[in-house]
């Protein structure tokens, strides 16, 4: 049933592209849905071209037949199209568990809109449930995550913070960063975690979203219901 309400939200966001969009192309299981939708379109005619958030979706995207760029030549997008590990009040996001959330955030600034999609299970009261992912400059490993553990700690957000991959065998992300998944359970003021993780030297980025979703389409078994930044 979930990948069908992926594939159903997917189609739903397809909808709103028409042709000469220049458009930011997410990364995770629900993207893969838009890419194959959007794929079909584009051989059907529709013009647009697309920036790819990871080399992932990049591989799939060309083989669909989607025209890319990049953002050094386009600079600025009409409408990025995502998933969400998850959706939290007014829009907050957690991404980032394919490890794609600095390109992610880069494509979504870079964008007038941006539609996350998602299946019900990703809607959730309050943010923290699924580990968020910090990513990290290799350099001064250890350094960086007592300073990430004293900050959560500070802010009385409890909680394992795990080296994705583990010590042996770290995930690489496609900037070459390494990733820290804090296991908060829940994080009650987003926008402040995440202003003070920036502060941290070492951190590159995290996977809180704030203020970057302008609307989401969610699948539910009774149909696609439209949240917004305001809800």
């Amino acid at each position: 049933m979930s990948d069908a309400l992926k594939r159903a939200a997917a189609e739903q966001a397809a909808a709103e592209v028409t042709s000469g969009m220049k458009l930011g192309i997410g990364t995770g299981s629900t993207a893969e849905h838009f890419v194959r939708v959007l794929g079909a379109r584009v051989r059907e005619g529709l013009d647009v071209v697309g920036v790819p958030t990871s080399e992932k979706t990049r591989i799939q995207a060309e083989a669909e037949g989607i025209p890319l760029s990049t953002l050094e030549q386009l600079k600025h997008l009409d409408l990025t199209i995502d998933g969400a590990d998850e959706i939290g009040p007014g829009l907050a996001l957690v991404k980032g568990g394919g490890g794609a959330l600095l390109r992610e955030k880069i494509v979504a600034a870079a964008s007038d809109t941006m539609i996350v999609i998602a299946d019900t299970s990703k809607v959730v009261s309050m943010l923290g449930a699924f580990p968020l992912p910090i990513e990290v400059v290799p350099f001064g490993l250890g350094a960086t995550q007592t300073a990430v553990e004293k900050l959560l700690s500070g802010l009385g957000l409890g909680g394992e913070l795990v080296l994705r991959g583990g010590p042996d065998h770290p995930f690489v992300t496609d900037g070459g960063h390494y990733i820290l998944d804090a296991h908060l359970s829940r994080i009650p003021e987003p926008a402040v975690l995440g202003e003070r993780l920036v502060q941290i030297p070492g951190v590159v980025e995290h996977g809180l979203f704030i203020n970057l979703a302008n609307k989401a389409y969610v699948a539910r078994a009774n149909g696609v219901e439209t949240l917004t930044a305001g809800v």
